[in-house]
C-alpha cells in the first residue's frame, strides 16, 4: 500500500484511528496520518483485556520522539485481544499501521457507532 493511501475496507475517526470489524470483533490502531505526524514510535500503552472502552475515550498512549498523544477508542465495548507484539515493538506502528501496527480488538456493544464512523473517502477529505 502506497503511504498515504486509506484502506477502503475500514471505518476511521476525526481522532485518526482506524477500525475493521471482523464478525463481532473490531480490530482498531492509529492511520498512516497519525503515525507520519508522531514520527518514530518508541512507546505503546494499552489496556489489558477484558478493559471497558468507551466511544470517544481514551483507551492508551503512544509516545515518539516528537510527542505524547493519547489514543481514543472509535467504539464502545470490551478489550478482546491486545497487540502485545507491538508493546514490546512500537515501530510496528510505523512499519505496518493496518497490519502488524494493529493495537487493540475489541467486542463492540453498539453496533449503531460503526454506522457514525468515517469511510475512506470521508477521512482523507479531513486531511485535506
Amino acid at each position: 500500500m502506497a503511504n498515504g493511501e486509506y484502506p477502503k475496507d475500514l471505518k476511521y475517526t476525526k481522532d485518526h484511528e482506524w477500525a475493521k470489524k471482523s464478525g463481532a470483533a473490531v480490530q482498531i490502531g492509529v492511520t498512516f496520518h497519525a503515525q507520519d505526524a508522531l514520527g518514530s514510535v518508541v512507546y505503546v500503552e494499552l489496556p489489558k483485556v477484558g478493559t471497558a472502552v468507551t466511544a470517544g475515550a481514551q483507551f492508551g498512549v503512544i509516545e515518539s520522539t516528537k510527542a505524547v498523544s493519547e489514543l481514543y477508542s472509535p467504539l464502545t465495548g470490551k478489550v478482546s485481544k491486545v497487540n502485545d507484539a507491538v508493546v514490546g515493538n512500537p515501530s510496528l506502528v510505523n512499519e505496518a499501521p493496518y497490519a502488524a501496527g494493529w493495537l487493540i480488538e475489541i467486542e463492540s456493544s453498539n453496533a449503531g457507532e460503526w454506522d457514525a464512523l468515517m469511510d475512506a473517502d470521508t477521512y482523507t477529505k479531513l486531511l485535506g
